[in-house]
């Protein structure tokens, strides 16, 4: 996994519990902690630290994997604006994931391991079928909640499958409030 996803987790987990809490977590699952942005670093790496976060804030994975998917969404337009500003709204910018956003982060981070989504569109609503080694469809579902946040919309999120449930993929449905 490319360090700029360690980066923003430890933005994300400083802001919302302070600094000294990433020090706690590193040392729990006993990770480095030096992480590039250009970097690439054991998936199990990140997976030790989520754990390890789990256990110091009592949260369960998927909400806490989603709370650092939508806070960390601000961040990713600090970085990367322009993959934000080409898309009017957020079922624009999610549908613009495979086709432009994907592919730029492959070209900006060599060895970038992005998911593939497939899309199914019904009137207001949109489902992303999401496959991945790395089974982080709940850090997904937040960086949904959270672009839809950047735009100032209003999304709901929910799975009908999920690779965690054993099913070979996650259907993630956006409905807009």
């Amino acid at each position: 996994m490319k360090g700029v996803i360690f980066n923003l987790v430890e933005e994300v987990v400083a802001a919302a519990f302070g600094p000294e809490m990433w020090e706690r977590l590193l040392d729990t699952a006993d990770a480095s902690g030096v992480y590039t942005s250009l970097g690439s670093y054991p998936d199990q790496e990140l997976l030790d630290i989520v754990g390890a976060a789990c256990t110091h804030t009592r949260m369960a994975a998927p909400e806490l994997l989603r709370t650092i998917g939508t806070l960390a969404i601000p961040r990713m337009y600090a970085r990367f604006p322009h993959f934000f500003d080409g898309a009017p709204d957020a079922r624009s910018f999610v549908l613009s994931l495979n086709g432009i956003i994907h592919p730029e982060v492959r070209k900006l981070y060599a060895g970038a391991g992005c998911p593939h989504f497939h899309y199914t569109q019904a009137d207001a609503a949109l489902t992303l079928g999401y496959n991945s080694p790395r089974k982080l469809c709940h850090l997904a579902e937040g960086f949904l909640i959270g672009a839809a946040g950047h735009y100032g919309e209003a999304v709901t999120v929910s799975q009908s499958a999920c690779m965690h449930s054993g099913d070979p993929a996650c259907h993630i449905h956006l409905a807009w409030d």
